[in-house]
């Protein structure tokens, strides 16, 4: 499972329906995360990093340090599901997404790490599964963090 973490001052996601655009879901202060499923990722690799993202230390203290927490700071988490994330972009010039899950697993999944988050105290919201979604950040810092379950970076 892979995720790209940005601290956001905030962040919307809107679907579109039908040619129109419309807000599913907003979160002040907190996390985008744009989360990855592969095909071959466990509940497991959900925990890991649903608990390593809200225990973060990329919030400022009072002497101005990276030093506390999304549990700390009380933020919120927008999570996004993005197989693109497992987009293999090494040979040729238009990206494999065979190691990428699909469907029903790669939802649960993704729903799951959302579940785990909220579990310790992070207020999430969420885009949809599978639609076409645009997503709107003002990304604070920019604290922008790429984390892999299996810890590939």
């Amino acid at each position: 499972m892979r995720a790209v973490v940005q601290r956001v001052l905030q962040a919307a996601v809107s679907v579109v329906e039908s040619g129109a655009i419309r807000e599913i879901a907003a979160i002040e202060a907190g996390f985008l995360v744009l989360v990855g499923v592969r095909s071959d990722d466990t509940e497991a690799d959900a925990q890991y990093l649903a608990e390593k993202i809200a225990n973060l230390r990329v919030f400022e203290d009072e002497a101005g340090k990276l030093n506390r927490s999304l549990l700390e700071t009380g933020g919120s988490a927008l999570v996004i599901s993005n197989f693109t994330l497992y987009g293999d972009c090494r040979k040729g010039r238009r990206p494999s997404f065979t190691e990428a899950a699909s469907g029903a697993r790669a939802e649960a999944l993704y729903r799951a790490f959302g579940e785990i988050m909220a579990a310790q105290g992070v207020p999430v919201r969420y885009g949809v599964f599978g639609a076409e979604m645009q997503v709107e950040l003002i990304n604070d810092g920019p604290v922008t963090l790429l984390l892999d379950s299996r810890r590939a970076f």
